[in-house]
């Protein structure tokens, strides 16, 4: 039994990590400052594996606790997601997003490296990939970012390479998600953001169950096959599988390597929502808005170096993670 500690292990992907992990008889303890996330998901954890994780309610800005866990307790790999992700805010409040992922990133390298740990999973994006590459991505194609999260992406993956150029013993998998959807099958975590979503899926979601009232399709001049943006969705609880995949390389490899997890199929806005129209049985409404801003057309995976390095592939489809998805939601209805 390895101890793995997951930062953000509350939210909405790390959530899923943890139940993978722990269905794989380790030791996990959650890293959680809960500022997008609730204990209730360490419940639910529990109520689909028949563990509960073990909790250390900090945040890893606070560099004098984040030093002390690590004193006091012998990590053998920590899976990072832990970090703020909305876009739009970070170009609202960028030096609140550098403060936060980067900070917390040095905080949590100084504490391992100070303490013996070197393996690390780190949560990247396909959004370093920039606006000047084509689908699919590859992951030695150069990278950029168009935002401040995605800033804070690359920042940190330059962190990590040079974290492991100076000292050899490190082992580091950046994995680069592409659009995490879904809900685990049980329908008692999934994603549930605060406030209005920024993401495609959960506004969706949320006009399928009435609480927004129309999807807004942000461009449909798009070079793509109806116009809309297209993308690679990828179910949740394959992504979570995909970091085990991660940790047992890492294990096994010095070194840093970036690598993609998404499925190296683009979807379209309108495939989706015609997918969730089929998952929940009901029409949702929406209007054409403008394109935004630092969106472009496709992004999709090249996904042969996850096959190849490890030997991982998505096996959800489209509609399977729309029903997971709208089976969350119906539950959490139910639930109040």
């Amino acid at each position: 039994m390895a101890h793995i500690v997951v930062t953000g292990g509350a939210g909405f992907i790390g959530s899923h990590c943890c139940v993978e992990l722990l269905k794989k008889g380790e030791q996990v303890t959650v890293l959680d400052n809960f500022c997008n996330s609730s204990p209730e998901a360490l419940d639910a954890i529990e109520k689909i594996t028949g563990v509960r994780p073990a909790l250390a309610e900090l945040d890893l800005c606070d560099e004098e606790k984040v030093n002390a866990f690590f004193a006091a307790n012998t990590v053998d790999a920590v899976v990072h997601f832990a970090g703020l992700k909305a876009v739009g805010e970070s170009c609202r409040m960028p030096l609140a997003y550098y403060h936060n992922n980067l900070t917390g990133t040095l905080n949590l390298l100084r504490a391992m490296a100070a303490n013996g740990c070197k393996t690390i999973v780190f949560s990247s994006s396909a959004t370093v990939y920039g606006m000047h590459n084509n689908a699919p991505f590859t992951e030695d194609m150069p990278t950029s970012a168009t935002n401040p999260y995605g800033w804070t992406k690359q920042m940190i993956e330059q962190m990590l390479m040079d974290t492991v150029a100076a000292d050899a013993a490190w082992s580091v998998v950046a994995l680069r998600y592409f659009n995490p959807i879904g809900a685990h099958p049980s329908g008692l975590i999934g994603e549930n953001p605060n406030g209005i979503p920024n993401n495609l899926v959960p506004y969706v979601a949320r006009v399928a169950e009435g609480t927004l009232e129309r999807l807004s399709v942000y461009g449909d001049d798009y070079d793509t096959p109806d116009g809309t943006g297209v993308r690679d969705y990828i179910h949740v609880v394959d992504l979570a599988k995909g970091h085990l995949c991660a940790l047992d390389y890492a294990a096994a490899h010095k070194g840093f390597e970036a690598i993609n997890l998404g499925t190296g199929n683009g979807a379209s806005v309108m495939d989706v929502l015609h997918a969730y129209e089929q998952a929940c049985g009901k029409t949702l409404p929406y209007v054409i808005a403008p394109r935004r801003p630092g969106d472009i057309a496709t992004s999709f995976a090249a996904p042969q170096k996850a096959k190849e390095l490890l030997h991982w592939e998505a096996q959800s489809d489209l509609l399977t993670m729309c029903r997971d998805s709208w089976n969350y939601m119906c539950r959490r209805q139910q639930n109040g």
